[in-house]
């Protein structure tokens, strides 16, 4: 609750406040008079009797609060409220539980309120006593000031005093305060201040916010809407006759360059009427007064609307003083090198268009074909050239799709350059899902299944599932097992198949340091990992999805790591399962009939498959 201090902190505040209002209306005042104008009274809010109510002899609260101080006997801070109740009944920014018994917001004999001009603010009685005297005598003072130290001496001035002052009762706080307050305003008072009003937007410390409800009670209880109606009331802008025409000359013909026909006030009076403001200005002694703060905008809208001719004009004459001679040298020359770069990118152009014109119905849209040497003059634009030829190509290749299908698009894309054609097929004749365990087509209990990624999602904070599918793994001892493998845009997880819950940890797509699998039919893929214990899956479905799976990986970590994933397609290869190298083969056998995982002699894995995975392989793609 605010104490003794934040009332202090409140006076001053008020103190400041009625001197703003005080020196600005004042200011005004003496201008006004000075030049000769008149002056229109505003009514303002002026806060003095708030002043009054705390510093008025023998009714202001530090009056009471050192009456009570100085009482003989024991007198409490209760005490203190019930005398402050009893003087200040009938004021009007004053308000206790006793004297407005209704008011709920204050509780009985511990608080009061006080209307100040930046809002209401209620204090706790409490404290007020004790923190309002000052128990420092001033004989203690004078023993401190006659110190051998400097700074000690330095710190207590009182000390100078007279010694017969060291046996009175030292002044309380609370007139320390009140006394400080009167020198400083009457300080203040005998200058010219200038004011720099600071406005609060928000409480969070927030660049981007503005809290209106905010803004507009700082505006209010700050007096700047009085501040605004004091100005609008007499002139909003005022400025001595010659830095008004100087500034202002150049939007009359009459006084463009130099008036010479009279005073500056003549020259101020010749400009004001040619442009129709004579109504909204008044001529002081020494200064001229507009009133509206549009007719300055009008002034200031000629001013900038002409300064670009006057400094064009100059320019030129200077310019043209200093480069005529040259000019007239490199006229010729330079004549004749425009047209002549004119013609060799016009011959440029024209050989493009001779070489792409039936771009269109080739089946690359010219990506085969032949860009010409560029001519010097169009080295540096040549690259623009084939920015929008090449934007050109793939807004015809994408044209044939649907937008919804570019994201797809864009894996496959990204498979194919992986592949380079060592995997004849990898699922280019079928639209590619993703997310197949969230199809009721593809996982009966797909539901389950949404509603376990939806936990993990909140869990993980990714985006979205882009690859899944039931899968059978094999471990370092080679022990098939089913599982559910889930690709997101940042991990790979490994599920269980009942209940759809992650095994371990995701294995961070940026830890993926490449894929292998093999050239034929069969699902297998190898997924390393620079952790030292790789997923070796076969995904269980009846289409080819390896291609897909690749293409999502490939894009996924194109996007998060700036590179191309390492894709390795052959029919053994090497991967690490429990920090141990391991190497896997690919067999077609004619005794199995359903393909799966079988330990080899030499510690390996063997993927068998059925003969009716057999398939030739095919030739990499040159270049």
């Amino acid at each position: 609750a605010n104490s003794f201090e934040q009332f202090c902190i409140n006076y001053c505040n008020e103190k400041l406040q009625q001197l703003f209002i005080e020196l600005v209306l004042k200011q005004e005042q003496e201008e006004y008079q000075r030049e000769g104008i008149e002056w229109q009274n505003i009514e303002y809010f002026n806060n003095q009797i708030i002043c009054e109510l705390v510093e008025a002899p023998h009714k202001g609260v530090i009056a009471t609060l050192d009456e009570a101080c100085l009482n003989v006997g024991k007198v409490t801070d209760e005490l203190l409220l019930e005398a402050l109740d009893k003087k200040l009944v009938t004021h009007q920014h004053y308000s206790s539980r006793q004297t407005k018994p209704m008011d709920k917001m204050l509780q009985h004999k511990t608080q009061f309120r006080i209307r100040h001009y930046a809002g209401d603010v209620i204090y706790n009685i409490n404290g007020f006593l004790d923190k309002n005297r000052d128990t420092l005598f001033q004989d203690f003072k004078r023993l401190l000031y006659n110190s051998t130290n400097p700074v000690i001496k330095g710190m207590w001035p009182e000390g100078s005093m007279d010694i017969t002052k060291t046996t009175k009762r030292p002044q309380t706080a609370g007139t320390l305060f009140k006394n400080s307050m009167i020198a400083l305003v009457k300080t203040l008072a005998s200058k010219e201040p200038f004011y720099v009003r600071c406005i609060k937007p928000n409480e969070d410390k927030s660049p981007h916010t503005m809290n209106e409800e905010r803004v507009i009670h700082q505006v209010r209880y700050l007096g700047l809407l009085e501040n605004v109606r004091v100005r609008r009331a007499g002139f909003a802008y005022r400025q001595r006759y010659d830095r008004f025409l100087k500034r202002y000359k150049m939007i009359s013909e009459f006084t463009w360059p130099n008036f010479k026909s009279g005073s500056d006030r003549d020259g101020t009076a010749v400009l004001i009427q040619e442009k129709g403001f004579s109504g909204d200005v008044k001529y002081g002694h020494t200064k001229i007064f507009i009133r509206s703060p549009t007719t300055l905008f009008k002034l200031e809208k000629m001013r900038d609307d002409i300064i670009p001719n006057i400094v064009v004009l100059l320019q030129k004459q200077w310019r043209g003083a200093l480069c005529r001679r040259r000019y007239q040298k490199l006229k010729a020359g330079l004549t004749i090198l425009r047209y002549y770069r004119k013609y060799k990118m016009r011959s440029y152009i024209s050989q493009l268009d001779r070489i792409f014109r039936n771009a269109k119905n080739l089946r690359d849209y010219g990506k085969s074909l032949r860009w010409p040497p560029p001519p010097l003059a169009m080295r540096r634009h040549v690259g623009k050239l084939r920015t929008i030829y090449e934007r050109w190509r793939a807004a015809m290749v994408l044209s044939v799709r649907p937008r919804a299908e570019w994201p797809m698009f864009r894996m496959q894309i990204n498979a194919a350059s992986a592949l380079k054609g060592r995997r004849s097929n990898f699922g280019l004749d079928r639209k590619w899902q993703g997310n197949y365990l969230s199809l009721a087509a593809e996982n009966p209990d797909c539901q389950h299944f949404n509603a376990s990624m939806r936990q993990l999602k909140n869990s993980d904070r990714f985006d979205q599932v882009l690859f899944s599918s039931f899968v059978v793994k094999t471990n370092r001892f080679n022990k098939p097992a089913d599982r559910v493998l889930v690709v997101t845009d940042l991990a790979i997880y490994k599920l269980d198949v009942h209940k759809f819950k992650p095994m371990r940890r995701g294995m961070p797509i940026q830890d993926v340091v490449g894929l292998s699998l093999s050239p034929g039919r069969d699902q297998l893929v190898v997924i390393h990992s620079n952790k030292g214990n790789d997923l070796v899956v076969t995904l269980k479905t009846s289409e080819e999805r390896v291609g897909e799976l690749v293409g999502v990986l490939c894009t996924r970590y194109l996007f998060l790591r700036k590179a191309e994933l390492t894709v390795k397609v052959a029919s053994q290869f090497q991967c690490m399962l429990g920090h141990k190298s391991r190497s896997v083969r690919v067999e077609v056998s004619p005794d199995t009939q359903l393909a799966g995982f079988r330990k080899d002699n030499n510690n390996g894995i063997v993927y068998m498959l059925p003969s009716s995975y057999a398939v030739a392989r095919p030739q990499p793609i040159k270049g």
